[in-house]
């Protein structure tokens, strides 16, 4: 398995990816809008995709985080926002090597840590986060406010 930074070059099976990763979240299909989305993250450098490429140097996996920066901590964050393995690669470690990837990213970029959210539901993501030294914070609210006057 090869983890490595994902470019435009590789959109187009990132797109098919991604979208499969939208649609295991409930989201209404959209593979254009999905390519439109990555390609502006990936040429604007507004965030980071590292993918998993297997023997076939096929693309099975990927994870994007976003920078951020954290007021009380005096530092960069990184928001660890998508996570996904195809559902026939699963159980293999890609998961693993993704995640362990972003903290390479944390420490190279002197970041004081990664954020990541996930739904109660995924029961996938929250026996793996653990398991990967990410702790539960039950000492914060998250809110969430929608912009109910969004254009696409």
């Amino acid at each position: 398995m090869k983890i490595e930074v994902a470019g435009v070059n590789h959109l187009n099976e990132l797109t098919r990816l991604f979208e499969a990763y939208r649609i295991w979240y409930r989201m209404p299909p959209d593979l254009e809008g999905s390519r439109k989305f990555l390609n502006e993250r990936l040429s604007r450098n507004e965030s980071i995709v590292f993918s998993a490429f297997d023997k076939e140097e096929r693309m099975v996996g990927f994870t994007q985080l976003y920078p951020l920066f954290s007021s009380t901590r005096l530092g960069r964050l990184w928001l660890l926002n998508d996570l996904f393995v195809n559902p026939d690669q699963r159980g293999q470690g890609i998961s693993l090597l993704l995640i362990e990837r972003a903290k390479r990213l944390a420490r190279e970029t002197n970041a004081v840590g990664i954020l990541l959210e996930t739904e109660k539901s995924n029961q996938i993501g929250n026996q793996l986060y653990p398991r990967t030294e990410f702790h539960l914070e039950s000492g914060s609210n998250f809110y969430f406010w929608t912009n109910e006057n969004r254009t696409s």
